[in-house]
């Protein structure tokens, strides 16, 4: 079946978009031994989905560290709590690792958030904004990139809660998850696409209607 994707997707129909959730298992990585672990069993893996969070600061001129580094197989996601281990060896590892993909989207400001906790250089990434570019996609936001792919909404209810509080709630660690698999998702929908060229590109004129004006490549 040929799917249609839009080269911008219409903000105001996310909300009626059924919401999508990690299906899968979520371990909270605490400390460095925890850590080694999650990383000997992500080394093995040939592409995982990758993000960050940062505690948000409501006062000019106050900024926060990234608190969260969380990192997806299609099963399981680990949320490394930099806050209290900061980059371990192991963690920096799994960042200056060559033959793991890690995927993610504006990975260019994960990155350098992470290059203000500790020193590493970067392995194997891949952007999303990148990839969807060649698709056709102009938007480069996680939420309208999975609804225009997907037909699900991304909730992001959580983006602003606190990353270093002492305990992450089940809102918090469902939120991380979920992102960085959406990741992992978005990589191998494009990837299936643009193999088969199963598509077809539907170019959306901005405008004053709200129902768009479409025309088909």
């Amino acid at each position: 079946m040929n799917k249609v994707i839009f080269n911008k997707y219409n903000k105001s129909l996310i909300g009626t978009l059924p919401r999508v959730s990690f299906p899968g298992k979520v371990v909270v990585i605490l400390n460095a031994h925890q850590a080694d672990q999650a990383v000997e069993m992500l080394l093995c893996q040939p592409v995982v989905g990758i993000d960050t969070e940062t505690r948000p600061s409501f006062k000019k001129g106050v900024n926060h560290k990234v608190s969260l580094l969380q990192v997806s197989t299609p099963d399981v996601c680990f949320l490394f709590r930099l806050n209290l281990t900061g980059l371990t060896p192991s963690i920096i590892r799994f960042l200056e690792d060559k033959t793991v993909l890690k995927v993610g989207l504006s990975l260019h400001d994960d990155l350098l958030m992470l290059h203000k906790i500790g020193i590493f250089t970067p392995g194997l990434f891949v952007d999303l904004q990148d990839m969807v570019k060649h698709l056709g996609i102009e938007d480069m936001s996680l939420q309208k990139i999975y609804a225009n792919l997907f037909g699900q909404r991304i909730s992001k209810t959580q983006q602003l809660s606190n990353w270093e509080a002492d305990i992450l709630n089940d809102k918090q660690k469902q939120y991380a998850a979920t992102d960085a698999w959406t990741c992992l998702n978005i990589y191998n929908e494009i990837n299936r696409l643009k193999s088969s060229g199963n598509y077809s590109l539907m170019k959306v004129e901005e405008n004053t209607n709200p129902q768009p004006t479409i025309h088909e490549e």
